[in-house]
């Protein structure tokens, strides 16, 4: 498969370092994503509901706390349903967590952001040291430590 033929993308959010370290490990690996900023484009609710169900995961797993309004809104009930935080992401994109990544190997939300590596059908080129000096790829395009 050819670097060009890989349809991957990146739900991503340039303020993140989290965010930024997971899409230089995409280019890393040759590969240039689809980079879908979604915060000036959120995904629909049709298109949430789907990456949501296709990570395998719940919409709260999804929920970011951190500088958003998750506190004011009440998000932290256990009784509101999937239905009911989706309705809130939707309405407040920066609840989504990030970075979501998808590529023909699955649908993942890579905090860490080497959880990409495990999902990307392309090997590192390089040698990779994420924005806060930690190495997590060698020389050879090994993974550090895993």
């Amino acid at each position: 498969m050819s670097n060009a033929a890989i349809d991957i993308v990146i739900y991503h959010n340039p303020e993140c370092g989290t965010s930024r370290n997971t899409l230089a490990m995409i280019r890393n690996a040759g590969i240039e994503p689809h980079v879908i900023e979604y915060l000036k484009t959120p995904p629909n609710r049709p298109r949430l509901v789907s990456l949501i169900a296709r990570m395998g995961i719940s919409a709260r797993q999804l929920l970011r706390e951190k500088g958003t309004p998750f506190a004011e809104l009440g998000l932290a009930d256990p009784t509101l349903s999937d239905d009911q935080l989706i309705d809130a992401m939707i309405e407040h994109p920066i609840l989504i967590n990030r970075p979501i990544v998808v590529s023909p190997l699955g649908v993942k939300l890579c905090r860490p952001s080497e959880e990409v590596l495990d999902f990307l059908p392309s090997a590192q080129r390089g040698a990779f040291t994420k924005e806060d000096g930690e190495q997590v790829i060698d020389a050879a395009g090994k993974r550090i430590g895993a």
